[in-house]
């Protein structure tokens, strides 16, 4: 079987690979620092009077309720994403509700599957746009129009659209990541795992409320793994004849 190594990458993709694990690690720890630097002196430097101890304890509570976030989202989104894009995404942030979406629709419009080369630097291209697209907007109907026009309509009509946002982003992810996927019998374990963690596990042991992602995707990983369909053997080659080599997408590094 013929499958496409690093030495067979072309060049503008091999000098892409070695910009971008330089400059990836590189614009993410100055984030990092910027975030933090800005956080502490909120914290120590306005006089607010903020002590050392409460401090501790904040950072503890929100690494024991989001701490398994960051293991997750990572494992979760690299397939679809790449790493290239995960550098962009992580920098950028909103990736569930804004750059996920449209890096798979955008790979479901091209008709490539995730996983692949293509499909990273589509994803790329897609957050690129999705920035650039919420920018503008930002800018025009937040910070020109948004008080205005949330001024201007009724208080029960925010407040129930406030409860739809959330679930009509999810559902177009869901549907979205389906649709490229292109896999019934994921989708199902998907589905019924999912289900079960959120209608039986958690309700019957409350504990494990925080970790319910972690295990609905664990479990749907395992169990899509042991389920797949078996690939038959490759046919053995007559003597003196070649068997022709299998095409597969380039995957992501």
């Amino acid at each position: 079987m013929s499958t496409k190594t690093s030495a067979d990458t072309p060049p503008g993709l091999a000098a892409f690979d070695r910009t971008t694990s330089i400059w990836g690690p590189i614009t993410l720890a100055l984030g990092l620092v910027i975030s933090l630097a800005a956080s502490l002196y909120a914290a120590f430097g306005s006089g607010i009077g903020i002590t050392g101890a409460e401090l501790v304890t904040a950072v503890v509570a929100v690494l024991a309720t989001f701490g398994i976030i960051a293991v997750i989202e990572p494992v979760s989104y690299f397939p679809i994403l790449g790493r290239s894009a995960m550098y962009q995404a992580f920098l950028i942030g909103n990736i569930a509700n804004k750059l996920l979406p449209a890096a798979v629709m955008a790979q479901a419009n091209l008709g490539e599957r995730p996983g692949t080369r293509r499909a990273e630097l589509i994803a790329g291209s897609a957050i690129i746009g999705a920035v650039l697209v919420h920018i503008t907007t930002l800018i025009l109907f937040v910070g020109v129009l948004g008080t205005w026009l949330v001024g201007m309509l009724p208080a029960p009509l925010v407040a129930t659209a406030r409860g739809y946002i959330l679930p009509a982003v999810f559902g177009a992810v869901v549907l979205q990541s389906v649709m490229a996927l292109k896999s019934r019998r994921t989708t199902i374990v998907a589905v019924i795992t999912a289900a079960l963690i959120v209608f039986v596990v958690v309700p019957l042991v409350p504990a494990l409320t925080y970790y319910a992602t972690a295990l609905a995707v664990i479990i749907t990983i395992a169990v899509s793994w042991f389920a797949r369909a078996k690939m038959p053997p490759a046919p053995a080659a007559s003597p003196g004849e070649a068997v022709p080599p299998m095409q597969i997408s380039e995957p992501t590094r």
